[in-house]
């Protein structure tokens, strides 16, 4: 479910006001007061609040897992999360809850660590087919210790219901306020109950680097980037959902990899080795979910193309690439519940906070990175200059990847380089688009290519691989001015290359 709502303070003197007719054809139904028992879940460091989770079971409500917030555009301080529920016993969350954010607890035990009693007063406003357009609560809060009163606080919500808009969620605000609520504040009970600690940020941020950085300083910096990418995503990928969250759990792992090469030489060699390879594991294990999800959304594109009587035929070839992308997702989440894959996110952890040095890791960043840069961008160059309108596909490919590894060094070295790495890698970014839409294509027609099991199912492969074909064409084409644009002298001026 997906939870809509904007909080507001209440001082003691507050009352909920007529609510009847607020909007055209809204109806106000006052519900009897509840006692709310609430237990809240994380672990000892208070991982998942500090990542914007938060694990309750309520009386009478079962489970609730509730992802991080995000903005609600058009309301000011009105915030949207996704609330999961589950069944089971109250005494300990339920391992499908606990999966879903397995990347944050890891091994780490999970036990109460916060129990609120809350008196909920409650309006419903429901349109003229009786639907439910928004609730209006006002809880009154009691932070229990035990037996002991650890603290009170009075706290107002407008939740949008299946029917309600935005605008109804502001016109709602502004009626609290003008009888007395307090401005919005996004602030979790939770958070309230907890205070300090549950302000705190995650275990890894990504930060920023200060004035005359270390080199030292500078590999944290890129590798808590890519970390706080990935672990972001995990329960993302979890839930499944959009095809972006495995795209950007990709992205991590990729980037993870091309960091580790770049700071190479920086670091213990053993270790760095070791994080390398198990990242290529899961890298590899997100590319099979990643690369059906790709193939599905190109050939669907595809379907306009088509005469009306051969898409059904396309939808059948489809339907094939789907049902493996689901067999890929379901080994994807197995590998994500393994033993292995928590020791990698244990490893991960520890390079974002406290990498394992060689010496000479205080020298400054400025010196450093531009020599390092540049051993990525020297293969880039000697593979772009020998590829040739006929070069095999395999060559294309390899220079996209080499494209890659020059863009990921260039934004690794921008928080210190500034402009000049992050215009270059926006430049490469821009060759490894090219590149990338024509590995899609070839990848495609390989796929194209052993598709057809009927008749029918041939002809409309026929017709799709043509399609490819065009478009991997098209894509070399382009090839030639995306490198020249990259491979200008004042792109790499900072990179002190010849």
């Amino acid at each position: 479910m997906l939870e809509r709502e904007m909080k507001l303070g209440a001082g003691p003197g507050f009352h909920l006001p007529d609510l009847d007719g607020i909007g055209e054809g809204l109806r106000a139904q006052t519900l009897q007061p509840v006692r709310m028992d609430t237990h809240y879940f994380d672990t000892p460091d208070l991982r998942l609040v500090r990542w914007g989770f938060s694990l309750r079971h309520r009386r009478g409500e079962g489970w609730t897992l509730k992802m991080p917030s995000t903005k609600v555009e058009g309301a000011e301080g009105a915030l949207s999360r996704e609330e999961i529920t589950f069944v089971g016993p109250a005494k300990a969350p339920p391992k499908a809850a606990v999966d879903l954010v397995r990347a944050y607890v890891r091994r780490a035990p999970l036990a109460q660590i916060a129990r609120l009693s809350t008196l909920r007063h409650k309006i419903k406003l429901f349109d003229s087919r009786g639907q439910l357009a928004a609730e209006v609560v006002d809880d009154e809060v009691t932070v229990l210790d035990g037996r002991r009163v650890a603290g009170r606080f009075r706290e107002l919500e407008v939740e949008l219901g299946p029917v309600g808009d935005v605008e109804l969620l502001t016109t709602l605000a502004n009626r609290l306020r003008a009888h007395g609520a307090g401005a919005p504040d996004p602030t979790s009970k939770l958070v309230r109950a907890l205070g300090p600690p549950a302000l705190e940020g995650p275990e890894v941020t990504p930060g920023q680097v200060g004035p005359n950085p270390s080199i030292g300083e500078a590999v944290r910096l890129a590798l808590a980037g890519s970390v706080h990418l990935l672990l972001v995503h995990d329960p993302l990928v979890r839930t499944g959902g959009h095809p972006e969250y495995v795209h950007q759990a990709r992205v991590a792992t990729r980037r993870l990899r091309s960091d580790l090469r770049l700071f190479g030489s920086l670091l213990d060699p053993v270790w760095v080795g070791h994080l390398r390879d198990e990242l290529s594991w899961i890298a590899g294990e997100l590319g099979k979910v990643r690369d059906s999800e790709v193939l599905l959304e190109r050939l669907q594109n595809h379907s306009p193309a088509l005469a009306v009587r051969d898409r059904s035929a396309l939808g059948r070839l489809t339907a094939r690439i789907a049902a493996e992308g689901e067999r890929g997702r379901v080994d994807l989440v197995a590998a994500m519940s393994s033993p292995r894959y928590l020791d990698l996110l244990d490893g991960l952890v520890e390079a974002a906070r406290t990498p394992r040095f060689e010496p000479d890791a205080d020298a400054p960043a400025g010196q450093v990175l531009p020599r390092l840069a540049l051993r990525a961008w020297r293969p880039l160059r000697k593979a772009a200059k020998a590829l040739g309108p006929g070069s095999p596909d395999q060559d294309f490919h390899a220079v996209r990847i080499l494209a890659k590894r020059a863009r990921y060094s260039a934004e690794a070295c921008a928080p210190v380089v500034g402009r000049p790495a992050r215009e270059l890698a926006k430049a490469a970014a821009a060759l490894q688009t090219v590149l990338g839409e024509h590995q899609d294509a070839v990848t495609a027609q390989a796929w194209i290519r052993t598709a057809g099991t009927t008749s029918r199912q041939g002809f409309v492969a026929g017709q799709l691989y043509a399609i490819e074909a065009a478009a991997a064409r098209r894509s070399r084409a382009q090839v030639p001015a995306a490198w020249k644009a990259l491979n200008r002298p004042a792109l790499r001026e900072w990179m002190a290359a010849p």
